[in-house]
């Protein structure tokens, strides 16, 4: 019997999720010759460069702009691969309840203390791209919250706060999973905005990439299976979120009518432009790329696949 390679796999526990354990649950990754150890990180894209930079893991699947941001900013030790989710990611901006002061995306510039999981994590980065939409440089101030909870609590003058949470005047979260806690009035939304680059991406440490490249290469094979099979299997998958992820059949469906994951996962050449150049030149103007192009484009020309895997 022929032994099955093991990768280690971390992920963000959110809906976009399900079609990895979909490729799981119909024996996909096992028809490739791989054993996936799935690594939970509600942290967010921070926490999953980080788990690639110490090793710790083979693979992330996370946020388009985390990524490139890192990248550019000279991370050599992370590799992108291929496209994930090619929809927009659409942010929600929320504040506590009865932060009565704060009412719109205008408040901010007067109450601007902004909420993230981590330095580097896409609410991070997406704080930028909202300075940006506002007529602002960025915002001066940030909490790290490190995890979703953290960051709800720290938008509310609750007595369950963890006392080692910084307060902050509003985060930015996805919108589907902060509509649960509006609908129970925990936060308030104040706006949205959407990621002008589609929204997820496939990773690997380059150690990994470069001894266990063809295994990488099939996990990416089933992964597409498992993305096609959640096409195909639409009401299955509003099941499987409403019962094991933290969202409603109600919320998960119309998720579903939104989301488009790229159907074409390992077999065609990664969307340079859309993925790379688009999302390289919003986070210049951002303000958070401040490097020249050349060295820019030499990093991501070294550490983004043109090609397929």
């Amino acid at each position: 019997m022929t032994s099955l390679t093991t990768l280690k796999v971390a992920y963000i526990p959110e809906h976009f999720s399900t079609p990895l354990f979909f490729a799981e649950k119909q024996g996909y990754y096992t028809e490739h010759g791989l054993a996936i150890e799935f690594v939970k990180v509600p942290e967010g894209s921070g926490r999953l460069i980080y788990l690639l930079n110490q090793g710790e893991v083979d693979i992330a699947i996370g946020l388009t702009e985390a990524f490139i941001a890192d990248i550019a900013k000279g991370n050599d030790k992370i590799k992108l691969l291929d496209t994930y989710v090619k929809s927009p990611l659409l942010w929600a901006v929320s504040t506590g309840i009865n932060r009565d002061q704060i009412t719109s995306l205008e408040s901010l510039s007067q109450h601007g203390k902004i909420g993230i999981s981590r330095i580097g994590s896409g609410s991070y980065v997406m704080s930028f791209v909202l300075a940006h939409k506002l007529g602002m440089d960025k915002f001066d101030e940030f909490a790290i919250c490190s995890n979703f909870k953290n960051l709800r609590d720290s938008v509310n003058e609750s007595p369950q706060r963890e006392k080692d949470i910084e307060t902050s005047d509003a985060f930015m979260w996805e919108y589907f999973t902060s509509k649960k806690y509006y609908d129970s009035r925990e936060i308030k939304q104040i706006g949205e905005i959407y990621t002008p680059w589609p929204s997820w991406v496939i990773t690997a440490s380059t150690k990994s990439v470069d001894a266990k490249g063809k295994q990488i290469g099939d996990f990416i094979a089933a992964v597409n299976q498992g993305i096609a099979y959640f096409n195909n299997h639409i009401d299955e998958a509003v099941q499987y979120i409403d019962a094991n992820l933290d969202y409603s059949a109600e919320d998960a469906r119309e998720w579903t009518k939104t989301v488009q994951f790229n159907e074409q996962v390992g077999k065609q050449p990664l969307d340079w432009q859309k993925i790379v150049v688009n999302t390289k030149q919003v986070l210049q103007q951002a303000g958070v790329l401040t490097d020249s192009d050349d060295v820019i484009d030499a990093r991501l020309n070294q550490h983004a696949y043109k090609s397929n895997i």
